[in-house]
């Protein structure tokens, strides 16, 4: 019987492949179809505390309706705490310009991590199993992917308890309890690549290699392996290349041209961050300092002979910041009142009577300038950055202390002579940034 068979081996599977699953908090996705009713009468009969999530997607009309229902009505007869939200599906995808599956999965997860957030869940659970797997292995082959599309679905964030079990393992199961669960009429058509794959291509497989679906089991098992083992390298180069910096990590250029193969471990250490274009990765390998990359979220800039990567930050800091000097500055920078000289570029000695308040903190615009003290004449900001070597972050963080539209002091680095006070002066303005 199937139902022996898969209760003991989700019983085994569980304890070898989950820690402390049962002391854990769950949350179910639950549609009501075949595989999450499974899962949830395995999870109810090894007396698994879990509660459940499920989305009504309003796309088949009182079908939707109906599965909401089930799955509420289902939940209420074994006590279980239940989760439902109706979601404005084809809305979302016509606003987002993407499919209505993209659609669905994405306010799917979405609501489950707000619900996990709220409520504290340790893991999300979800029905996937091995027919589902070898699908969405078959699709990513398709697509063109790396080790990680080769594995079939991902189990980094959310856990799958029935990867180990096939679809037939699983009807089987439903039958022998005499399990009821919802049908989506929508699967049996082949408007999706998944559907077509799951009724033509599958099945055809399946009947030409009788063992196809544990030996496909054992592929994913040496291809999860070997992704292991080549995170563990790609950690180990992370942990001692990607050097920490105030402003975001820097990488050195010749420890990643060492890296052999060159184009998996580029690929590998930078797509996390929105950079999967090699050519690009190679050509800012061999580019001049100051060119960059841009993804949704990091910038990676050629700094000399590094890389610098960080986050790409709000633009808020930029805009100009007034200071009239009766206290303490404590942001965008710290810049505290002193009594006394001190002579350092961190301290800026100036002469009050030459000031007009309010004083003004930005950052450098085109065409700024200022008369450096200790030199003659004035000087271009740009031509000073370049002989300070600034790099282009620097350049980016660098404040500029200014009485109108007079540069007073490049905060750090240089007073303006224009403004210095000395000895001589009656009301010195000292500051010190920190």
């Amino acid at each position: 019987m199937y139902f022996c068979s898969v209760n003991s081996h989700f019983k085994l599977h569980i304890d070898k492949e989950f820690n402390n699953f049962c002391d854990q908090k769950l949350l179910l996705a639950f549609s009501g179809g075949l595989d999450s009713r499974v899962l949830l009468d395995l999870l109810h009969q090894n007396n698994i505390s879990f509660s459940v999530a499920h989305c009504n997607f309003d796309l088949r009309a009182d079908a939707s309706e109906k599965d909401a229902v089930f799955c509420a009505s289902l939940c209420e007869q074994h006590k279980i705490p239940f989760y439902t939200k109706k979601f404005e599906t084809k809305q979302f995808a016509d606003h987002n310009k993407i499919s209505i599956q993209m659609a669905a999965r994405d306010l799917r997860y979405a609501w489950f991590n707000e619900l996990k957030s709220e409520y504290e869940f340790s893991h999300i659970l979800t029905g996937h199993h091995l027919d589902d797997q070898l699908e969405t292995f078959l699709i990513n082959v398709g697509r063109g992917t790396g080790l990680k599309g080769l594995r079939g679905i991902s189990t980094d964030t959310i856990l799958r308890p029935l990867l180990p079990f096939s679809k037939d393992e699983i009807e089987g199961y439903a039958n022998d309890k005499g399990l009821n669960w919802s049908e989506d009429a929508s699967n049996a058509k082949d408007d999706y690549l998944r559907n077509h794959i799951r009724h033509h291509v599958v099945p055809q497989w399946k009947a030409s290699n009788e063992n196809l679906l544990q030996q496909v089991a054992h592929t994913f098992e040496n291809i999860s392996l070997a992704q292991e083992a080549l995170k563990g390298v790609l950690d180990a180069f992370k942990q001692k290349n990607f050097i920490a910096k105030k402003q975001g990590t820097s990488i050195a250029i010749e420890a990643l041209k060492e890296l052999k193969p060159p184009a998996y471990y580029l690929h590998a250490l930078f797509f996390p961050y929105g950079f999967g274009n090699l050519p690009d990765l190679f050509s800012l390998l061999e580019a001049q300092s100051g060119k960059q990359l841009i993804s949704q979220s990091h910038r990676l800039i050629r700094d000399r002979e590094v890389l610098f990567l960080g986050p790409i930050t709000n633009s808020a800091d930029s805009d100009e910041i007034f200071w009239t000097p009766n206290a303490d500055l404590l942001t965008p920078v710290k810049l505290t009142l002193e009594k006394n000289r001190s002579p350092d570029p961190d301290t800026a000695v100036l002469n009050t009577t030459l000031l007009k308040y309010p004083l003004i903190l930005r950052k450098y615009r085109k065409g700024d300038y200022f008369y450096p003290a200790g030199m003659q004449g004035k000087k271009k900001m740009s031509k000073f950055f370049k002989d300070q070597k600034f790099s282009l972050l620097d350049k980016e963080n660098q404040w500029l202390l200014c009485s109108e539209q007079e540069i007073v002091w490049v905060i750090g680095q240089r007073v303006d002579a224009r403004f210095i006070g000395n000895s001589e002066t009656n009301n010195l303005l000292i500051l010190k940034i920190h």
